[in-house]
């Protein structure tokens, strides 16, 4: 008995360390990797960057003040006429405002008829000579200062009676709702978008290109638009190139027009847009390119992971020597090693090993 035991608790010790190490392969995490299809110089012109339709024109309503949503009359997908009354809030704070603004003008008023009659008194006495030029001049001054602050007052009732329109947003175009963050019953600060209306009939691609391309754009310059969603091919031209980085994406947006515009193509779905920065003047050139971010150097020379990958999806990155030749803005031209069709990784080559698997993004 004693001799089962003894044989029984080393085989479970077995089984538990295989299946211990069989969860251990079992989450077994790929390292993501980015790659680049090796092709010519002139293949390398061609770039196609990723991108979302926009409407062509695509306002944020917010109110100019703050306070609590007591009226909310947007859906999204809601069409909306110029002028529609869509949100408004309780605009307390403005109409006491306002109410107190009123008392001061109507005050103002007594103040400056009261001064205008005292004037007038003075005046006529002092044409009879029962009254000295002094309190005439004095007369006056009360006179106009009582008609600054009246003039004042009033001017302070027009700018609290727009402080109470402030309160309220109505459509600016006719349009439909696109998205509506605001909710009933919130409390809102000024210039906090409650609703996007997306207005007008015509649809805009934006895209963000990165800083190494960015000065090959020029606004006019044509591109070709695919819609996976539509399965269908659009022409496009670039409307605007923003001269400024965009902080979330680190790219540089820029704006396209679709030249032959449809119905179909709505805000929101995704775009792939190729751009062709070869020139009439250069000559072809059918040499090979890889990025420069592609390309290591150890003692053996330069090289470059391949990663030998079937479905687009897991790969297995392998290690291949490389002779580099003359350095192009495109990256280097390659005089052997590579032939082209190759999907090679570019970034993070410090990390990656000879034969380890990768996940291709």
């Amino acid at each position: 008995m004693k001799y089962f035991s003894h044989l029984i608790l080393p085989l479970l010790t077995v089984l538990a360390f295989n299946s211990c190490k069989e969860e251990v392969k079992a989450k077994e995490v790929l390292r993501p990797v980015k790659y680049q299809v090796v092709g010519t110089s002139d293949a390398q012109k061609i770039r196609s960057f990723s991108g979302v339709a926009r409407a062509g024109d695509e306002i944020e309503l917010s109110f100019r003040s703050n306070g609590i949503i007591t009226e909310l009359n947007v859906k999204v997908g809601q069409k909306v006429k110029k002028g529609d009354l869509l949100a408004k809030l309780d605009n307390v704070q403005a109409n006491l405002a306002y109410e107190q603004s009123v008392s001061a003008l109507n005050s103002a008023n007594s103040a400056m008829k009261t001064a205008k009659s005292a004037m007038d008194r003075v005046k006529s006495l002092y044409e009879s000579g029962s009254q000295s030029l002094s309190d005439y001049e004095a007369a006056k001054n009360s006179y106009q200062s009582a008609l600054d602050q009246y003039e004042s007052a009033k001017r302070n009732k027009s700018i609290q009676q727009s402080q109470i329109s402030y309160g309220y947003i109505k459509a600016p175009k006719d349009g439909t709702i696109a998205s509506r963050p605001g909710t009933l019953n919130a409390n809102v600060s000024a210039g906090q978008a409650i609703a996007v209306l997306n207005a007008g009939e015509q649809i805009n691609i934006m895209v963000g290109l990165p800083e190494n391309v960015i000065n090959k754009v020029q606004s006019g310059m044509e591109v070709d638009i695919s819609l996976s969603s539509l399965d269908e091919n659009f022409k496009g031209s670039v409307l605007e190139v923003s001269p400024v980085v965009d902080a979330n994406s680190s790219t540089y947006p820029i704006k396209i027009d679709i030249v032959t515009p449809t119905t179909a193509v709505k805000p929101g779905m995704a775009a792939n847009v190729t751009f062709n920065f070869s020139s009439d003047e250069e000559p072809d050139d059918d040499t090979l390119v890889v990025p420069v971010k592609a390309v290591g150097e150890d003692g053996n020379g330069n090289f470059v992971f391949i990663i030998e990958s079937e479905d687009d999806k897991i790969g297995t990155a392998k290690k291949q020597t490389i002779e580099v030749g003359e350095l192009t803005s495109d990256g280097f031209k390659i005089k052997s090693g590579l032939n082209g069709g190759e999907k090679i990784a570019t970034a993070g080559l410090q990390t990656l090993l000879d034969g380890q698997k990768v996940r291709l993004q």
